[in-house]
């Protein structure tokens, strides 16, 4: 799949593209005017440290057209290693926006991944914010592998304009990498994380003030200090040496 024809800036060899919220946005809506596809992904400092250790995750983070930032460590990290980005483009908001693009233009959107409660709840509340015509089908992401390929044709057959995949990593990644010709029809796939159980109240987000100084890794692990201490002070640590080694290397060209 060529990536979009958007500014970009190789950053640990990744290609992440030099777009603001509002011009992703306009990438989307640009994307199902034109009935292209668009298949999503977004890079944290957890995701980059992943990739480096996990070929098959970065393969699948790399087949995607089009990659934001969703961290200010690595908006952050652009910036010191002078290939700087605007600014964060995080999934959750994303997906909150796009489902308000969806129900100003009539489009529709398929939620998959959670808990079936979880993906019910993230349902109700779109429909109850807008209406009941956004809702192009839903299904939990507790399915057996061999189920997945039966899975993308329901969403391809669902007229959906936009799918919404919250699953762990590289669980996401590899199941749109997999499936994107499947739904070649629905014009946006994205891997959206734990973005339901915000949705559905499961899960708090960090207050704005910490989320814009880059502080809301430290209030998930505030959370579950005992489930998230490795994730985040080992893997921040990782992050911050892949950093430095990459700022000693010659610039990349873009692939």
């Amino acid at each position: 799949m060529k990536r979009l024809p958007v500014p970009h800036v190789n950053i640990f060899g990744i290609p992440v593209a030099k777009l603001t919220m509002e011009e992703t946005i306009q990438q989307v809506d640009l994307a199902i005017e034109k009935r292209r596809q668009i298949h999503h992904s977004v890079v944290n400092a957890g995701k980059i440290v992943a990739m480096s250790r996990n070929p098959e995750l970065r393969d699948s983070v790399l087949g995607a057209n089009l990659i934001n930032a969703d961290g200010m460590a690595v908006v952050w990290a652009s910036k010191l290693l002078r290939r700087p980005l605007p600014e964060r483009v995080t999934g959750c908001d994303l997906m909150d926006h796009l489902v308000d693009l969806a129900a100003k233009k009539g489009h529709k959107v398929f939620f998959l991944g959670a808990k079936p409660e979880v993906v019910q709840q993230t349902a109700d509340h779109y429909i109850d914010k807008y209406d009941r015509s956004i809702l192009a089908g839903m299904h939990h992401g507790y399915f057996k592998q061999e189920e997945a390929g039966a899975i993308a044709r329901i969403i391809a057959a669902s007229e959906a304009n936009i799918l919404f995949v919250a699953m762990t990593s590289p669980l996401k990644e590899i199941f749109l990498d997999t499936y994107k010709k499947e739904l070649a029809n629905v014009n946006m796939i994205m891997g959206v994380g734990g973005s339901f159980d915000v949705v559905a109240g499961k899960v708090q987000r960090a207050p704005l003030w910490m989320q814009n100084a880059g502080l809301e890794w430290f209030y998930r692990f505030a959370q579950e200090p005992r489930r998230m201490w490795k994730r985040y002070l080992v893997g921040n640590a990782r992050f911050m040496a892949l950093t430095v080694r990459e700022l000693f290397r010659p610039t990349p060209a873009l692939a």
